[in-house]
């Protein structure tokens, strides 16, 4: 699948130095699987001399057993665009909300009857285990949420890098506090539009996920026009249009789809590889498939005859 807003676009395709990557939705599948298709074309992506990045809101340690797979060899953008990490794991930069932000946002949403959960680098803190807050670590692969007792009395010792406020199945109410919050917030934090209707996230402001993928660019001195992007989320907006080549899967936003160069297939049809295989690797993944699977019809029909 391919759908393309310029047709002239292939004759000036710009030379891909990196690919960076959204990671739910996008190169996961709906069952939160790495395809074998995407995992080769990423290592294909690397074999030909290209970087490849992890864009994503997830923290390093979720996303480590994709890293051990495909041999990600730059560093990855996490939490949002909150924190920069080598594929070993190392920091190398990130940025927090302040306490006295956090203790406002958390008390306010915890009067209310909201659940909160603070991302701080690779650990994922509450108040206490709930249905409300559990299945983020399960259905994302997220670190075990920790129970923490009151957040409030953390905040002194512990950096918050963001703040989930959930309220399961209760979207009306989420829409409201959002409303609530943005007022109270006046511009010390920012909420950003996440794909969970039930679930608002909140960020230092003047922090995006494209924001730090365009300062990642800068410190490997590569030019914004030699980037590859892939994703699914309006948070991918900023870092598609960046791209030299933007590119969303089927399953995509809608607002994204508007904005991208082109739209592969969904994330349950390996729509990364066909991404990288077009423009990274010129159809060679394609064609040595295609190459595979005639050699298995000959066998096939030798063994029939």
């Amino acid at each position: 699948m391919d759908t393309v807003k310029d047709d002239d676009s292939m004759s000036q395709q710009p030379k891909i130095e990196m690919v960076a990557i959204d990671v739910d939705d996008t190169l996961m599948n709906s069952r939160q699987q790495l395809s074998e298709r995407n995992e080769q074309a990423i290592k294909a992506a690397i074999a030909s001399g290209v970087r490849v990045s992890l864009a994503t809101g997830k923290t390093w340690s979720s996303t480590r057993d994709i890293i051990q797979r495909t041999g990600i060899n730059a560093p990855g953008v996490y939490i949002q665009g909150l924190a920069v990490y080598e594929p070993d794991g190392k920091l190398l930069q990130q940025q927090t909300l302040p306490p006295h932000v956090c203790r406002q946002i958390i008390t306010f949403a915890e009067d209310r009857g909201f659940k909160v959960v603070a991302y701080c680098g690779d650990r994922l803190l509450t108040r206490a285990s709930s249905p409300d807050v559990d299945w983020l670590s399960e259905k994302y692969s997220e670190p075990a949420l920790e129970p923490v007792g009151a957040l409030q009395n953390i905040l002194d010792e512990i950096p918050v890098n963001k703040l989930l406020v959930i309220k399961k199945d209760d979207v009306p109410r989420v829409r409201a506090i959002r409303w609530q919050l943005e007022r109270q917030l006046d511009g010390r934090a920012r909420i950003v539009d996440v794909m969970i209707p039930d679930m608002i996230e909140i960020l230092p402001p003047n922090v995006s996920k494209g924001g730090t993928v365009r300062a990642l660019l800068k410190s490997l001195n590569i030019q914004p026009e030699n980037l590859l992007a892939i994703g699914d989320g309006k948070n991918d907006i900023e870092m598609i249009q960046m791209a030299g080549i933007g590119v969303a899967v089927a399953n995509a936003n809608d607002a994204l789809k508007a904005v991208a160069d082109h739209v592969v297939a969904s994330h349950d049809e390996s729509g990364v590889a066909e991404a990288i295989d077009r423009f990274v690797l010129g159809g060679a993944l394609a064609a040595a498939e295609k190459a595979a699977q005639a050699a298995s019809d000959d066998d096939t029909t030798t063994e029939d005859a």
